[in-house]
């Protein structure tokens, strides 16, 4: 096989990582050049296939958020939960006789007030 004569023009800063990568195999510019086309025509004609690997993770994250939600779901209910308990035996022990209504006011109060604080920053 005769090699065919082609003229290249890189831009300075692909002549200097040329330049450093055939200083590092011990190479010429001219042999590392070569060796640097025939990389890149072996890439372009036979692609690597696509990484299963980006896929895995996206599927396993998308489960974890799923799995999230779930939970903050569940937190919020115990939350709530927790402020009727309260709210309930504050009245009790309090002895006073409140309707449904204002238990109910001071239970979605105090729940709120919770959330509200759970949100703020902390220096």
């Amino acid at each position: 096989m005769r090699p065919v004569h082609h003229s290249v023009r890189l831009p300075v800063a692909l002549d200097k990582a040329l330049r450093a990568l055939a200083g590092r195999q011990g190479i010429s510019v001219y042999a590392m050049l070569q060796r640097s086309v025939e990389a890149g025509i072996a890439t372009l004609t036979n692609p690597s296939p696509p990484d299963t690997g980006n896929r895995e993770l996206i599927t396993e994250l998308a489960s974890v958020s799923t799995r999230m939600v779930d939970v903050e779901r569940m937190l919020d209910r115990a939350l709530f939960t927790a402020c009727a308990a309260y709210c309930y035996a504050r009245n009790a022990a309090l002895g006073t006789r409140t309707s449904d209504e204002t238990v109910t006011a001071e239970i979605n109060a105090a729940y709120d007030r919770q959330r509200r604080l759970s949100q703020e920053t902390r220096p």
